[in-house]
């Protein structure tokens, strides 16, 4: 069956098509619920998705043998992906937030809220996916990784071997607590974005039993970040308002320091996008502002300032969790949404405005990041953008796919949740966010902000808006993941050896294991997490 050079994208709206891909959203959103619940992690579901649609592909029916293409494939990890990860991270945690304040009446207006902002979310990425903010050719590791994946089980031969081979040892690695999916991403990423990501990972790991500083506990971390966050924002505006201009076919070229590089998505549209998704941010904000009664809590200035600085924190939100996702494979964001927190705090809202406030921001950005991961596995499936139409006919199916399973994602955890949060089943972060908000405002943490933000911008402003030191940097100080750091650092170390010394063979091959361990530590933290489920 001729799959491989197929001219035009299969449609997410064929019947056993959207039979299929319903059914895996299902699967995908009872995983995320579940383990984000008991564990308080959301497992990336895309390789489980790619598994499944290969082995059907090996059912001897005409309907599944369609399957055989890496493009159905490819729409069938993009389901249940973004299920998982909706379902999960852009509405569960927000609404035990509001749950565990005690204020159950809040539950459907945060639900309405984040499911609204998840699908914005999404669509906000899908439009600036391939822009020179967020470029088809960053590192988006985990999408490479299940690119990877579909490839092998398509096409078998040497390459399916390197990656079988990558995938048994990020198994085993995984298995004795080595964080393969870090040593995976350091073959893969810009190297000083991945130097500074480890620095971050090593100091937060030896920073209190070395010299008994908690970078956490003294907000340092989350300084950081903000300073970081402040410049990557701007570095971001004057990538979008920079220069540009149109060949005679209409592809955009923007001018760049270095080179000349093409984008699909024309800057222009970038910059619409962003304004328009602001202006969504702003009215979801007031409606959650409205529906959540927030009007008989807070004065007519408080509430403007409150609906203001929501639909900018879940902006920036989604930004950062964006850039450090596209360059790390991680992103923080339960600490981003944190420190939006903090900012709410400090000045002065309300208990259950800042409840509503936290949901908001953590509803924004993994539904970004997870978009991201499956738009690259698509580009890399699809030939790297060399065919224009069939990356941009193959991106739109991808991104329907993602909104009918958001759609599924919303329905089951609409009907679940009252089951859940009746077996006092709410995701342990959420338990984080509220006893922050009864604690108040520590004295001095302004300062601290203020004062670990200055390092933090420094870093990005050296960096520039390529290499994201300072972001990257504040996102390893705020993952504690035990011995993380070693696993990027070591993996730097022999990606600079083989890169330096060894032949072009061996460089591409190294690629390839690389995404083997991310698919091994993927498929291994899957597995792991149901079987402690069941026990």
């Amino acid at each position: 069956m001729e799959h491989e050079q197929e001219k035009r994208h299969p449609k997410t709206f064929e019947p056993f098509a959207f039979i299929l891909i319903v059914a895996t959203s299902i699967l995908g959103a009872i995983i995320g619920m579940q383990i984000v619940t008991s564990l308080g992690v959301t497992p990336n579901t895309a390789i489980i998705g790619a598994l499944v649609a290969m082995l059907i592909a090996r059912i001897p029916v005409n309907w599944f043998l369609r399957y055989k293409s890496v493009h159905r494939q490819n729409l069938v990890q993009t389901a249940i992906s973004s299920a998982t990860f909706g379902a999960a991270n852009s509405l569960l945690i927000p609404i035990g937030i509001p749950y565990l304040m005690g204020t159950p009446d809040l539950v459907v207006p945060m639900l309405l809220g984040a499911a609204l902002a998840m699908f914005a979310d999404a669509t906000i990425l899908y439009k600036i996916f391939d822009s020179k903010l967020f470029p088809a050719s960053g590192t988006w590791a985990p999408g490479v990784a299940t690119a990877e994946s579909i490839k092998a089980g398509d096409k078998g031969g040497k390459r399916a071997g390197l990656l079988g081979i990558g995938a048994l040892i990020g198994v085993v690695g995984s298995y004795l607590s080595i964080p393969m999916s870090a040593f995976g991403v350091a073959f893969i990423g810009n190297i000083w974005a991945l130097g500074m990501f480890g620095m971050g990972l090593l100091i937060r790991q030896y920073s209190m039993p070395l010299f008994q500083i908690d970078v956490n506990a003294l907000y340092i971390a989350h300084g950081v970040m903000i300073g970081a966050g402040i410049v990557a924002l701007i570095q971001a505006a004057i990538l979008v308002f920079g220069f540009s201009k149109k060949k005679k076919d209409g592809t955009v070229i923007l001018a760049d320091t270095a080179s000349e590089v093409e984008y699909t998505r024309p800057i222009a549209e970038a910059r619409r996008t962003l304004g328009l998704g602001f202006i969504a941010y702003l009215v979801i904000s007031l409606l959650i502002a409205i529906i959540g009664g927030l009007v008989t809590h807070m004065s007519a200035g408080m509430l403007i300032g409150f609906i203001v600085f929501a639909a900018f924190a879940a902006f920036v939100h989604e930004i950062i969790v964006g850039i450090a996702a596209m360059h790390s494979g991680w992103f923080p964001a339960f600490a981003v949404a944190f420190i939006t927190l903090l900012g709410g705090m400090m000045i002065g809202f309300p208990p259950v405005a800042l409840a509503l406030l936290a949901g908001f921001s953590a509803a924004t950005g993994p539904a970004f990041a997870d978009m991201g991961y499956d738009l690259k596995t698509g580009y890399i499936l699809r030939g790297n953008g060399k065919d224009k139409e069939l990356e941009r006919e193959g991106r739109k199916q991808q991104y329907i796919t993602a909104l009918i399973a958001f759609a599924v994602a919303l329905v089951t955890v609409a009907l679940a949740y009252p089951s859940y949060f009746a077996q006092n089943l709410v995701p342990p972060i959420d338990k984080v966010y509220v006893s922050t908000i009864q604690a108040g405002a520590t004295p001095g943490i302004a300062s601290q902000l203020l004062l670990w933000a200055i390092p933090g911008a420094i870093l990005q402003l050296i960096g520039g808006s390529k290499r994201q030191l300072g972001v990257m940097f504040a996102t390893g100080l705020l993952i504690a993941t035990a011995n993380a750091c070693w696993a990027v650092l070591v993996g730097i170390a022999i990606r600079y050896l083989v890169t330096r010394f060894g032949k072009k063979e061996t460089v591409a091959s190294m690629t390839i294991l690389a995404a083997g361990f991310i698919a091994g530590d993927a498929l291994y933290n899957f597995f792991n997490s149901v079987f402690k489920l069941k026990k």
